[in-house]
């Protein structure tokens, strides 16, 4: 059992969580969890191995190919990566390898009219909810397990959300052997919870709050409640920082893996990385790809809630992206560009990219049907980014020899309920080509830094400083965060000393792995 540790910060009113060495009062967690582990059959697999997967052995690579990667079997675990190929065709078996490269689409000019090249990651490869949030729940919950901080057999896994978490987590908790719950706001796709009622065995392990995706608080309000049992454990994903340091040392190199790729005949920098807040664990990604490239980091919010760019609130319809609030892991001070963009524009795109006039119109402009094909793998939040891209690209004035990169976080196959919504009320008389021209000029041909659909906003230090300030209300004043703990995360150095916990904790998942004595062979 690993006692490894780092440098830890924890407060009397709330905690930074940031579980950095083992809880002395967990062994009886721990043991708990390994013997429900062995029971069970359970490997985990390393933050190296999720990097890396030619690290994962070959006993375990060749399982994964009778494995459908959508069950809820413990071998998917080694999947929760970005390397994952694309096998589901219909009436074939789902049982993918893995790819050298991440799926991706580079997006042309004739869709984004800039010169700059943007490149999408496609989040939907991820097994079980397909989405690339399964990596954030993973990284949550391994990270309290092999501490001693989550006892698989009496705790229950409290997942709070705006949608895809809730499932990851939900999935996560399944093959982990506990029981998970999910708490998110009732007016969530439809989709989500069609997904939710097939995984979960107990009803009311599916909680409904109020709202939609900008009611994040009564999120909050929910788990505070929850909080009270003892057997209840909040992985709540805007306060963990594992789910920032999941992303920053998995979803990070994947990126660059990409980035390497298209680079490889036609040199380029990398310019940006741009992801919408959420929970804003994907924009470590952000942090490493900084680090490693000198990447500008762009930070993305709904304009109808627009809390970064304005102190601002509102409800919109960007699913995924949770907001009225700055949440405790992202790390503001090293944001470079805020971009807000209006839900009107992804939930027409959406109509647009996955409709027979659409493709028409696309084809008819000059883009390959291949990218036009990958355009059903863009949920509302991969809109999104696609166009907080274009909009930095034109910030920036950037040209053929910049890169930039971001993700694709799911699929449009959940947000096929939200369409019909959408084609209900803006094209009751259908989405013709005239409707189909409309839309492109307008909301994608159109795109700026300043429109009736856009905004953008250069992060200096007075912008960095207010935007960070903002999060005392919620962190501070609502859930008890005590004031030096909040503060310090104003400082890069701060974020600098996380860098080594993937390290340690590989190192206790390998020593969890050992006691238990479990292998996939």
């Amino acid at each position: 059992m690993s006692q490894t540790s780092t440098s830890s910060t924890r407060s009397p009113g709330g905690t930074l969580a940031v579980f950095d060495s083992f809880d002395p009062d967990g062994r009886g967690a721990y043991e708990n969890a390994i013997t429900r582990f062995r029971e069970q059959n359970i490997v985990l697999p390393t933050f190296a191995q999720l990097r890396d997967p030619s690290n994962i052995p070959a006993a375990i690579r060749e399982q994964l190919a009778t494995v459908d990667k959508d069950a809820p079997d413990s071998r998917n675990l080694f999947r929760v990566h970005w390397f994952n190929a694309h096998a589901d065709e219909p009436g074939q078996p789902n049982f993918p390898g893995f790819v050298d490269v991440p799926d991706h689409v580079e997006l042309p000019s004739e869709l984004t009219g800039v010169e700059a090249r943007i490149v999408l990651a496609f989040g939907n490869r991820f097994p079980m909810i397909r989405a690339h949030k399964v990596l954030a729940a993973y990284s949550c919950l391994v990270a309290r397990l092999v501490t001693g901080r989550f006892d698989p057999t009496a705790g229950r896994a409290i997942w709070p959300s705006t949608g895809n978490y809730a499932r990851g987590g939900v999935a996560i908790s399944k093959i982990m052997g506990c029981r998970g719950v999910a708490v998110l706001p009732e007016g969530m796709s439809r989709e989500r919870f069609e997904w939710l009622d097939r995984w979960i065995e107990h009803p009311d392990d599916v909680i409904r709050t109020h709202g939609t995706e900008s009611n994040v608080k009564e999120i909050y309000d929910e788990c505070n409640r929850l909080a009270q049992d003892p057997e209840n454990i909040i992985l709540n994903q805007f306060s963990e920082f594992s789910n920032h340091m999941g992303h920053y040392g998995v979803t990070g190199p994947a990126l660059e893996q990409v980035y390497r790729h298209v680079t490889g005949e036609r040199p380029g920098r990398l310019a940006a990385f741009v992801s919408a807040s959420g929970s804003a664990g994907t924009l470590g990604a952000g942090d490493y790809l900084k680090d490693a490239q000198g990447a500008r980091i762009v930070a993305v919010e709904a304009l109808e809630c627009p809390t970064m760019l304005y102190n601002g609130y509102g409800h919109h319809n960007i699913q995924g992206i949770g907001d009225k609030h700055i949440p405790l892991i992202h790390n503001v001070t090293n944001t470079d560009l805020v971009v807000g963009i209006s839900d009107q524009s992804t939930d027409k795109l959406d109509v647009l990219f996955n409709s027979p006039a659409g493709h028409r119109l696309l084809a008819e402009r000059g883009v390959e049907i291949p990218v036009i094909e990958a355009l059903v793998d863009m949920g509302y939040s991969s809109i999104c980014n696609t166009l907080a891209a274009i909009t930095a690209a034109k910030q920036w004035d950037l040209g053929p020899d910049d890169v930039i990169v971001t993700v694709a976080t799911d699929g449009s196959e959940l947000y096929n309920s939200e369409r019909e919504k959408v084609m209900s009320t803006h094209f009751a008389s259908g989405f013709d080509e005239d409707q189909a021209v409309a839309v492109f000029d307008q909301h994608l041909a159109s795109v700026d830094t300043e429109t009736e659909f856009v905004r953008s906003l250069e992060m200096g230090p007075v912008e960095r400083n207010r935007v960070f300030n903002l999060g005392y209300f919620t962190w501070v004043e609502q859930q008890g965060i005590a004031i030096e703990d909040f503060d310090i995360r104003r400082d890069q150095a701060w974020w600098g000393s996380l860098r080594g916990l993937l390290d340690a904790w590989d190192e206790m998942i390998e020593s969890f792995n050992a006691d238990t004595g479990c292998r996939f062979e």
